[in-house]
């Protein structure tokens, strides 16, 4: 059940009405003061929202690092929160940016996919074992590096943590899926 209460539009302050304008602009779905996803729980604090927006933005569409591996790293960072939003928002995401579907079910599954793509295997290692050990080996790392430069490692290594910040939200205010959407992961 979804936690974050919902208000109308009238009841948003200024400032949150000129943030929930620049984010629900060119989105589709937005109901009077509701945008869905972690936004509406972002612009409770209407500065936090816009910082946090903008950086979004930057991680989603001015990376160095091609879309195909940032949401094979989003991916990875809400099947570790299971995180049911981001799956549901980011898995089409993937498909679209050239992801296997064999890929992004075995990252939902947990499991380590068959590659065919040496970058989605760099990635997939980086982002793993930060996930799973809070560190990464100096061959990862080296492997990373020689895939994406140190610009591009920095980038996805900061894609999940936004992506962390993301889950966060999502998980503790309940976002709900929209009518109708199947669930990803079992609850527990």
């Amino acid at each position: 059940m979804e936690r974050l209460t919902r208000r109308g539009y009238e009841a948003l302050s200024d400032e949150q009405k000129a943030v929930f304008d620049d984010i629900a602009r060119g989105r589709n779905n937005v109901e009077d003061g509701h945008i869905g996803g972690p936004f509406d729980a972002w612009i409770l604090n209407a500065e936090m929202g816009r910082r946090i927006v903008g950086l979004g933005g930057l991680f989603r569409f001015r990376t160095l690092v091609d879309r195909r591996y940032i949401e094979l790293a989003i991916l990875i960072t809400g099947a570790h929160w299971r995180a049911q939003y981001e799956w549901f928002a980011h898995a089409p995401m993937a498909r679209e940016a050239g992801l296997p579907q064999q890929v992004i079910d075995a990252i939902k599954r947990g499991d380590e996919p068959a590659f065919d793509d040496e970058g989605d295997e760099a990635a997939w290692h980086l982002v793993r074992e930060l996930v799973d050990t809070h560190q990464v080996s100096d061959a990862t790392f080296a492997r990373a590096v020689a895939c994406f430069g140190e610009q591009g490692v920095a980038e996805l290594v900061n894609v999940c943590g936004y992506y962390t910040m993301v889950s966060m939200t999502l998980n503790t205010f309940k976002v709900p899926l929209p009518d109708g959407a199947e669930y990803p992961f079992e609850e527990r």
